[in-house]
């Protein structure tokens, strides 16, 4: 398995890959993480033309997963409601993550590919989502609180750092 930058060629592939993950979620008590066609065709591709988005390739080159990752501040977890932040350094956020469903492993193998990247995460997922807030867990992130997305939904926000903070 291979993480790389996403190409506009694989847009279908990954457009796939997002209707996939959906139905998973609706299938799994998730039914309203993403709806009304979220993400859109659009918003993948700026995505893609700004290079936030990477995808999972198998041997064959098979798209497996997809996911964004984002080194800065994301305006969304500006505000955090019923908690805080575990601190204030510069941060990566991983956005997105879906799978095809082919192969395990795949929000484990992304996350330690984003820690390889940056020492300082951030990422946030559904109320209804968990299956993701047990992954996030058992990988080591601490629940901070709540933040909202554009379209004003609540988010649970987690954080996972490795920076060594002053004494």
């Amino acid at each position: 398995m291979v993480i790389r930058p996403t190409e506009p060629s694989d847009i279908n592939e990954v457009m796939a890959v997002y209707d996939t993950a959906r139905r998973f979620m609706q299938q799994n008590g998730n039914p309203n993480q993403w709806i009304d066609g979220y993400p859109s065709r659009e918003f993948i591709s700026q995505e893609i033309k700004s290079g936030y988005s990477y995808v999972i390739v198998d041997e064959y080159n098979n798209i497996t997963a997809v996911f964004s990752f984002i080194i800065g501040n994301d305006i969304t977890y500006d505000k955090i409601d019923n908690g805080e932040w575990l601190n204030n350094l510069p941060y990566g956020t991983i956005h997105r993550i879906a799978s095809s469903g082919t192969t395990g492993g795949i929000t484990k193998m992304c996350i330690d590919w984003c820690f390889n990247k940056h020492n300082n995460i951030r990422i946030d997922t559904h109320p209804d989502n968990i299956p993701m807030q047990k992954i996030l867990l058992k990988e080591g992130f601490s629940q901070c609180g709540i933040i909202y997305v554009a379209n004003g939904t609540s988010r649970l926000a987690f954080q996972k750092t490795i920076v060594s903070l002053p004494a």
